[in-house]
């Protein structure tokens, strides 16, 4: 995975480590953060917690850090999935960020040769546990009907309190963690762009780059990750008011932000899909005219240069 430079030249490939330690008991004898750095990791991410406990902050902040030819090293596949489903999940979206992954106790090693088998042959797991799951399903609601029984959970049948509260927890939890899962892939544009751009501007940039959020969605999300701590309470400031001829501008640094490797065409470009139109008329944006936007945009401090 290592990047050409302009003299050709391969620039090394950036091994990080994470290390997720359970007990206070297991912390004193545990070497993983030993094994990373043996393995060659030149920074190593901690995460203090127990087994039992569904937030990963550090592993969230570690997934926003990494960067296109990468790779995340951990010392064995528990330490950073709780099941087959969830390492498939985090594969995946490495894989689409051009991120590696390697286990050094396990033979899954997505930057060899055969990392598309490895990632396919943990998708027929991940089929098979699914399949298996719902047959076994269909086997309870089968035997409980033979003995009379309803399935489901008779507490909720019968709006008992304590059952309908268990399962708002329950609803509440997995709500949790799909962000969680999730949020590598959309927090770190919320933190480049909140609170300087209104919700609408942030919302606009993600679905630019194939999501699906609405304002209300992803309001909320940041609100929920900022109850969890694990994101910071500044991004649901209020953005500052601007003229309403400000609004050009602010969706060009919004666009900068998101992607700072695009031409003044590559910019004029995404204004127009977002349907924005010149302030001058007309249809389609002119260079200059991006160029001038920007400019704007740095003499509000809304990018840097």
């Amino acid at each position: 995975m290592a990047q050409e430079t302009a003299d050709n030249r391969k620039t090394p490939t950036r091994l990080v480590g994470y290390a997720r330690l359970s007990s206070a008991g297991d912390q004193a004898k545990d070497r993983q953060a030993e094994d990373l750095r043996a393995a060659g990791c030149d920074r190593i991410y901690q995460e203090h917690g127990s087994d039992a406990s569904q937030a990963r902050p550090v592993l969230v902040r570690l997934l926003a850090d990494l960067n296109a030819g990468d790779v995340l090293v951990v010392t064995r596949l528990d330490r950073v999935a709780r099941s087959a489903n969830d390492l498939l999940a985090l594969l995946e979206k490495l894989r689409d960020r051009n991120i590696g992954f390697r286990s050094l106790g396990d033979p899954v090693d997505t930057t060899g040769p055969l990392w598309a088998f490895s990632i396919e042959f943990l998708r027929a797991i991940v089929d098979l546990e699914k399949a298996q799951s719902a047959e076994r399903a269909r086997e309870s609601i089968k035997a409980a009907k033979a003995q009379g029984r309803l399935p489901g959970n008779p507490g909720l049948r019968e709006r008992h309190p304590e059952a309908i509260e268990a399962a708002s927890k329950a609803r509440e939890k997995l709500y949790i963690d799909g962000l969680k899962a999730s949020s590598e892939t959309w927090l770190p544009v919320v933190r480049q762009l909140r609170p300087k751009h209104s919700w609408d501007n942030v919302v606009d940039v993600l679905n630019r780059r194939g999501q699906d959020w609405t304002v209300e969605r992803l309001r909320r999300a940041v609100n929920r990750l900022v109850r969890e701590q694990l994101a910071g309470k500044e991004l649901l400031d209020r953005s500052p008011r601007r003229a309403p001829e400000d609004h050009l501008m602010k969706k060009v640094a919004a666009i900068t932000i998101a992607d700072p490797s695009l031409s003044l065409r590559d910019i004029a470009s995404e204004l127009e899909k977002m349907g924005e139109r010149p302030a001058r008329g007309g249809k389609k944006f002119q260079p200059s005219s991006v160029r001038d936007l920007l400019d704007q945009a740095h003499r509000f401090g809304l990018i840097r240069r």
